[in-house]
């Protein structure tokens, strides 16, 4: 038997139990894509990580699936990812390979614990979303507060926004049109609440249908609130995620440079790791 282990880290949480779960496992190699598939499967997190050694100028290359496809890039797996490994390796930085590229996260550390991570994230390109009257339909809404656009940074997500935080929290969605969209499509429905932002991202074809923290959506939601004036480009924001699926989760974007000249998307936040495991594979 073949002996492949994993971790379990909560992310964009502080405390075991909240924000986005995620399976690391820490050697993958040896396993073959339709394994790793079938692994992603059998957790049945929204995302699962298999890493294994680097091609290139990372510390190590990872590939994420989701339940049912694998993704160029994410969030909550690069973040949590480099809380598991740069524990044991005392590191101030990791960088991760991605299908979308190298990914730099930064950790700080209190004592022999890191606490926090912030991850520069791939720069999104964007564009009007064609579907608009179907999605604004399917979400009992009609007209967005902002432009409804696309951003791609090897996940595509499409952000609508809402007049308040509780219209976003009682938000009861009907996304059949978008049963045939491409697993890779996030609908990110969000509103301003207080000094902070509410957002709830939708997956039809993700393998599960809300998510509780969507790191890759974050940092594109701060450019696209810095494109349309809601907030400065360079300003952080606060995000709060989760709280409808049981599992409240808070990230932190950022977005540098201007709308003609973006120059980094920055997103941060807090992991714990809550389990170790194992499977045992036939050869």
């Amino acid at each position: 038997m073949r002996t492949f282990r994993y971790v379990v880290a909560d992310v964009f949480t502080d405390r075991p139990l909240a924000g986005n779960q995620l399976a690391v496992f820490t050697d993958a190699r040896g396993l073959g894509d339709e394994e790793m598939q079938a692994l992603a499967r059998e957790m049945k997190f929204s995302e699962s990580v298999f890493v294994l050694p680097p091609e290139g100028e990372g510390h190590a290359r990872m590939r994420i699936f989701t339940p049912t496809a694998e993704l160029p890039f994410a969030g909550h797996p690069t973040l949590g990812c480099a809380f598991v490994l740069a524990g044991p390796l005392q590191l101030q930085e990791i960088r991760l390979e991605t299908l979308s590229g190298v990914v730099a996260v930064a950790l700080e550390r209190e004592g022999d614990r890191i606490v926090f991570g912030r991850m520069q994230q791939p720069l999104p390109t964007w564009k009007p979303f064609e579907d608009e009257a179907e999605l604004l339909a399917g979400l009992g809404l009609e007209r967005a507060e902002l432009p409804v656009e696309l951003y791609d940074n090897g996940m595509h997500h499409v952000y609508v926004a809402f007049r308040s935080a509780e219209e976003v929290a009682a938000l009861k969605p009907d996304l059949t049109a978008f049963e045939d969209a491409p697993a890779v499509l996030g609908i990110n429905c969000f509103a301003p609440e207080g000094a902070h932002w509410k957002t709830r991202m939708f997956s039809p074809r993700g393998g599960f249908l809300e998510d509780p923290a969507t790191g890759s959506a974050a940092g594109p939601l701060a450019v696209h609130l810095a494109r349309h004036g809601r907030i400065g480009f360079g300003e952080e924001i606060e995000i709060s995620q989760g709280a409808e699926v049981g599992r409240p989760s808070k990230l932190y974007a950022r977005a540098d440079g201007t709308a003609d000249q973006l120059e980094r998307v920055e997103v941060g936040g807090s992991a714990v790791i809550v389990a170790r495991g194992e499977f045992r594979l036939p050869y």
